[in-house]
Parts: C-alpha cells; sequence; structure tokens
C-alpha cells in the first residue's frame, strides 16, 4: 500500500447535502489516476474510495458513503446502482395467476445522463468524433476511465442550469450499493408527510431507520485497516438536522475515539418556503447547531446564506464568478470546491494530518464551532508569483464567508488551518534577478509554503495556524457549472489581457483555491445572534407543531441555553466577547 492509509467515512444527510455531496465526488473523480505507471498523487485516493468487485469479477472503486434522502428524491437513479447487476431482469414474472400492469411515466434525463447512458453502452456520440474504440462492457475504474476522458474530450456545454431537479441530475460517477438509503417515512415533493422539523428528524433514527444506517456503517467500517473517522455532511433548515443530531451521537457513543468532523449545510433559499417555514429554519439551525457540535470534533456551518437569523444580508460576491446564489446546482458546487480544499490535510499522501489532529487543533476550550472562508479562485495571474499574487491582497484578505460567518478585522484568532490548492505550474517564490532589492519581505523567501505563511502571520500576528500547499488543482470536467468570468484563463488563473467582449471562452478546467477555516471570536456575537432569535420565538404560540415530535419544551429551552454558554466560549482575550453591530442598535 505504500503511505499508510487512513480511512474515511462519509455520510451526506439530506437533499442539499447530498448536492454539494454529488459536486464533491464529481471533483474526486475527475482527480483519479488510472495509469499504473503514473506517479502517484499528493492526495490519497484510498482515504475516500474503497476497492470492490462485481459478481463478474470486474475490480470497481466507489465512494465509502452512506447518502440518506426522502422517498422521491432519486428520480432516475436506482437505488442500488447498476456495477452488481447479477443480469437477471428484476421485473420478471413467474405468478402464473392473472396480472394487472400500472404504467407509470418515468422522470426524463438531461442531456448529460443520456451521454452517459450512450457512454456505459458502448455508443458513439454523433456529435463528437470518438476514437472508434468501444467502451468496454464491464464496470468499476477501467470503464469509468474511459467514461471519463471521452467526456472531457467532447468539451460539451452542458447547460443544465433549467434541468437539474435532483442532485442525481448531475452525478457522474457509479455508486455501491449499500451507498443510497431511502427514507419512506416522508416525502421528498409536495406539502404532505414532509421531514421539517427538529423532532421529526430526531425521532427517525430508531426502529428499521437505525437497523439500516448501523448495517451500512458496519459493512463500509468492518473493511477499513485504519479508520481515521467520519465526515457528516448534514442539512441544517430541515428534520434532517434533528436526524444528523442522532447519527453524530450514534457515532460519538459507538467510535469516540476516531474524527467526527460535521459539516451543516443550508442553502440561500428555498423554492417553496413561507414564513412560518423560514421561523421552522431558524429552529432547526439553532438546535442542530448545538446538539451536532457536542457530538462532533467540530461542527462547520457551509452556506452562501448571509446569515442564519431572519434578517440575513446578501450572498458573498466572489470578483470571478457568476454563479446565481438561488440555484443549487450553482451554490452547491461552489462549498464543494471550498470543501475540496479544506479537508486536504487528512487526506495527503504524506505527512498527512489525522482528522482529531486537526480538529483538536481548532476546537480548543469548548470552541467546538468554527467558520469557513474562501477565495474561488484564488486570484493569481497567470506566469506570475505566488508572492505578487499574495502582494496584491495585502489591504484585505482575498476570501469571502462560507459560513455565513464575516470576520471582525481584528487580527485575531484562537486557531486557523489555511489551505492553497492548484498552482501547479507557477512560481511559488519571487523570480527576482542577481543584484535586485526584494520590493517585499513576501519577495524575499525561497520556499512557497514560507510565503504563505508569512502572508497569514502579518494579518494575523501571534495567532496559531498551519498552512498546506497542494499543487494539484481542483479539476472541473462535465457537469460542473461554467459559473465562471472572462477573466479566468483554462486553468483558472486571471489572463494578462482583457478578454474580447462577446467572444466566448474557453471552458474553465481547473481552478486554485484558498481556504480558511478558523476558530475566531467572530463566532461569539454571530452565535449569539442565532441565540437571540430564537429565543424570541415561542414555537407553543406561533409553531406548535414543531414541538410535536419533540423535543419537549424543557430540553428546546435547555438547548438555547447551550447555544448562548457555547457563544460565551469566544470571548476574547482581551475581556469580553466582541460586540457585533446589532448587538449595539439593540441596546440604544
Amino acid at each position: 500500500m505504500g503511505s499508510l492509509c487512513r480511512e474515511v467515512v462519509t455520510l451526506q444527510l439530506g437533499h442539499y447535502s447530498n448536492f454539494v455531496g454529488t459536486h464533491w465526488w464529481n471533483l474526486q473523480d475527475a482527480a483519479l489516476t488510472y495509469d499504473p505507471d503514473a506517479p502517484p498523487g499528493e492526495l490519497q485516493n484510498d482515504v475516500l474510495f474503497r476497492e470492490g468487485q462485481t459478481f463478474g469479477g470486474h475490480i470497481t472503486y466507489t465512494p465509502r458513503l452512506i447518502a440518506m434522502d426522502l422517498k422521491g428524491s432519486l428520480q432516475t437513479l436506482r437505488q442500488e446502482g447498476s456495477l452488481y447487476e447479477t443480469g437477471k431482469d428484476p421485473t420478471a414474472i413467474t405468478w402464473e395467476g392473472n396480472v394487472m400492469v400500472h404504467k407509470e411515466s418515468l422522470p426524463t434525463k438531461n442531456s448529460f445522463l443520456l451521454d452517459l447512458d450512450k457512454l456505459d453502452k458502448g455508443e458513439i456520440l454523433a456529435e463528437v468524433d470518438f476514437d472508434p474504440t468501444p467502451v468496454p462492457h464491464c464496470s468499476g475504474a477501467v470503464a469509468m476511465e474511459t467514461v471519463n476522458s471521452r467526456l472531457e474530450r467532447t468539451q460539451k456545454g452542458y447547460r443544465l442550469e433549467g434541468s437539474v431537479r435532483v442532485w442525481s441530475d448531475f452525478l457522474r460517477i457509479h455508486l455501491h450499493p449499500r451507498t443510497i438509503s431511502v427514507i419512506h417515512e416522508y416525502n421528498h415533493d409536495g406539502e404532505a408527510h414532509r421531514l421539517e422539523a427538529f423532532g421529526q428528524g430526531e425521532a427517525l433514527l430508531q426502529g428499521s431507520v437505525l437497523e439500516d444506517l448501523e448495517d451500512r456503517l458496519h459493512f463500509f467500517i468492518e473493511e477499513c485497516d485504519y479508520l481515521q473517522g467520519f465526515q457528516v455532511l448534514c442539512d441544517l433548515a430541515d428534520g434532517f438536522s434533528g436526524l444528523g443530531s442522532k447519527v453524530t451521537e450514534m457515532l460519538q457513543d459507538s467510535y469516540g475515539g476516531r474524527g467526527i468532523l460535521t459539516w451543516g449545510l443550508a442553502p440561500v433559499s428555498h423554492p417553496d418556503t413561507t414564513p412560518m417555514k423560514e421561523l421552522y429554519h431558524l429552529l432547526n439551525y439553532s438546535l442542530g447547531m448545538v446538539h451536532m457540535a457536542n457530538n462532533s470534533s467540530f461542527f462547520c456551518p457551509l452556506t452562501l446564506k448571509g446569515g442564519l437569523g431572519r434578517r440575513p444580508t446578501q450572498p458573498p460576491s466572489f470578483p470571478h464568478l457568476n454563479y446565481d446564489p438561488s440555484l443549487w446546482y450553482h451554490s452547491s458546487s461552489v462549498l464543494a470546491l471550498a470543501l475540496d480544499s479544506i479537508t486536504v490535510p487528512y487526506r495527503l499522501r504524506q505527512n498527512s494530518t489525522p482528522m482529531w489532529e486537526f480538529a483538536d487543533a481548532l476546537a480548543v476550550s469548548g470552541r467546538k464551532v468554527v467558520a469557513a472562508y474562501g477565495a474561488l479562485p484564488f486570484p493569481m495571474t497567470q506566469g506570475s508569483s505566488l508572492p505578487d499574487a499574495l502582494g496584491d491582497c495585502t489591504d484585505a484578505l482575498p476570501w469571502k464567508p462560507l459560513s455565513a460567518c464575516p470576520e471582525l478585522g481584528d487580527g485575531h484568532c484562537f486557531g486557523q488551518s489555511v489551505t492553497l490548492k492548484g498552482l501547479e505550474g507557477q512560481s511559488l517564490v519571487s523570480q527576482l534577478r542577481p543584484g535586485m532589492q526584494p520590493p517585499t519581505q513576501l519577495h524575499s523567501l525561497d520556499c512557497g509554503e514560507d510565503v504563505l505563511a508569512s502572508y497569514i502571520n502579518a494579518h494575523y500576528p501571534a495567532t496559531p495556524f498551519s498552512v498546506q500547499l497542494v499543487s494539484s488543482p481542483s479539476k472541473l470536467t462535465p457537469p460542473f457549472p461554467q459559473i465562471f468570468s472572462q477573466s479566468l484563463g483554462p486553468q483558472g488563473f486571471l489572463q494578462n489581457q482583457a478578454p474580447t467582449p462577446n467572444k466566448r471562452s474557453c471552458a474553465v478546467s481547473s481552478l486554485p483555491v484558498l481556504t480558511s477555516l478558523q476558530s475566531s471570536p467572530a463566532l461569539g456575537p454571530w452565535l449569539s445572534e442565532l441565540h437571540r432569535g430564537a429565543s424570541a420565538l415561542d414555537p407553543r404560540r406561533i409553531a406548535p407543531s414543531f414541538l410535536s415530535q419533540g423535543p419537549e419544551l424543557t430540553d428546546f429551552q435547555e438547548s438555547l441555553e447551550q447555544l448562548r454558554l457555547l457563544a460565551g466560549c469566544y470571548r476574547n482575550d482581551s475581556g469580553g466577547m466582541m460586540r457585533s453591530s446589532s448587538e449595539e442598535d439593540d441596546d440604544g
């Protein structure tokens, strides 16, 4: 195996989490190298993927993943997948009596899924001049390598913004039959039987749902040699926040020595929202955050919302992205790119940091909620150097909030993990001619890690932090949305010359990304604001059905008190928690 591989099991709980997860796994799949003679990459794929074998003896390589969603959420995707088919017709009828057949119209597939079907079957796309060699009639790594390379060669500009209804509409990889778990008690669509409240989700994790999850966990865990922990992606706005709270509690009870890194996902908007549902969202955010933080090594909200309160500001604007915040297909792609960078430290082939160490460095003194920030893309001009790029960001940090928590700007932070990914082929140090005076301190350093560390230290003096540089970028293959401005070249770097107006630029095929994961005093007022918003609501009066399946009112009030105490853990060293402008307005 070479270097030690510490495996990770990923859980995706809820529809938006599966949107983010689908983009995430598409990114991981695009980075896979199938050439046995190629040098090993910087990231160890076996951390996330598992090798298996079909009934026909073909080798497969699939995510070590459990994805939970509601009835009606899969559309064209079969729950058991297609990798491990036995060749028998599942619709074959052996009953000799009378049979009544009810026909139901199947969901239609978009252009991307239709092309995947053609490639899987060995057909040649008419609109592309392919190599005549057909895709082999086998499943797994070899076939997927052929599919991947051919999809890349099509250079087809899939525009799926109008056709993506569910996450499987842009899933490009095969999943293991044990991956998808459908909760039949609640519906994905329609008004009836919706999983809307925290207590509904808590109550789910018992009986058959619990047994099914435990069986799936045991299957993936028992084949691990060095399990380092779990990545949990969980929806925050609906009842999945309650389910995630129970799932993380179960993981903590059963695998307490492992890392449990929980990412709470929230879209910018919901298509069918109402004022009452927005109140439910606020309560679910508050309860889910405090419970999952208690049960995890750390908890990080991930969202492009301007805030989780009742009056959020506008979503963050990234200088070189043209994304639609209201489209889940767009916003989830941005968060998946950030997650691809943030999680690098525990996925490295060499000198990786185990999950529990990664979390312990940030979640100190009860501060188990952390905040994420990202520069997507990292603003670097093609052919320039890292000192030049960072020198252009001297006055203001290049990243934007990815947790709805703006930085305070005081240079104080309890702990920070910074990752810069994707500067392959670019200079990490200054290319000064002999005898030239370095224009800045950054230009005098002779190591990329030192350049980045010096920049971070200048903005956060006397703050513990770690930096990680990975040269390989995030590879963007179809159907990742082309949400990038024309100022970017194919590798995601800024072009030296201005783009020609009305000229269609080449697709961006990779992207440099800078991310920061912080334990910051800014989380104190942010959590306090969330606490005040939830405490101002009396669910017995305005939303009596919210508590119908739990929690009890006393448990609800106790959870809000825990949220208040959690906010108090982020008081800064100078005495007293930094106050937000909203707190000052309330006092006035």
